[in-house]
């Protein structure tokens, strides 16, 4: 997938670059149906949807969506900006809450929500964005922050003290299958599972674990092993 995102050479997107003057008023018009067009085919197909696609849903010409978003990683991160920007937030104000515990669930209920509906934001959730990616930093932010409210609730004693930020990663990844199973059927299931992983999490449910955790070199290559059998699926 990330083969997909990064699409275009990098010497095309540096000569169709955008130059960071306002836009004509039909140019943005352009612009802004091409992310209403991308919203929705990536939200109903994933990563893996087709540009000409994107373009044609906005009535434009493939060439029009290029001058405005030279690769796929451009138009990807245009999409998703706001909901990383959400998910960043509600993880700023999870560490920050004096119970831990509800901070932990504000965190990861978030996530959850942000995923219901949006194939694509479940795929980019749940991979790591190269490092040139301007929503890396965000992405990485959001690591950081995701390591504190496990320590806080860990500190509290309301967290099982075997959970590590790793672990938070399968709740993305069981959370984006429980979604597209049911959001047609039973559009909340996706927050009882949640609940029941929740509880599982609580310290005072604790029972040995049969594995040890993933480092997070382990969960790098995870990532990469799930983003290339996508790939060979979608």
């Amino acid at each position: 997938m990330l083969d997909i995102l990064l699409g275009m050479s990098t010497q095309r997107a540096r000569g169709e670059a955008a130059t960071g003057r306002p836009l004509r008023r039909d140019a943005q018009r352009n612009r802004d149906a091409l992310l209403s067009a991308a919203r929705a085919c990536l939200a109903e197909q994933g990563m893996e949807a087709s540009l000409e696609q994107v373009a044609k849903r906005a009535g434009l010409a493939i060439g029009t969506l290029y001058r405005h978003f030279p690769t796929r990683l451009h138009l990807v991160q245009a999409v998703f900006a706001d909901k990383i920007e959400a998910w960043r937030e509600a993880a700023e104000k999870a560490v920050t809450m004096d119970d831990a515990w509800e901070g932990l669930r504000l965190f990861l209920e978030t996530m959850c929500e942000l995923q219901v509906g949006d194939r694509g934001f479940q795929d980019l959730a749940a991979i790591r964005l190269p490092e040139t990616a301007c929503l890396a930093g965000a992405q990485s932010r959001i690591y950081e922050l995701a390591v504190r409210i496990v320590e806080r609730a860990q500190e509290q004693g309301t967290l099982r003290s075997d959970i590590t930020p790793e672990d938070l990663t399968f709740v993305i990844w069981a959370n984006g299958s429980v979604t597209e199973a049911t959001e047609d059927v039973a559009p909340g299931t996706w927050r009882r599972f949640l609940h029941l992983l929740l509880d599982g999490f609580r310290a005072e449910r604790a029972h040995p674990l049969p594995q040890p955790p993933l480092s997070k070199d382990e969960l790098y290559r995870a990532m990469l092993r799930l983003d290339g059998d996508r790939d060979r699926t979608g």
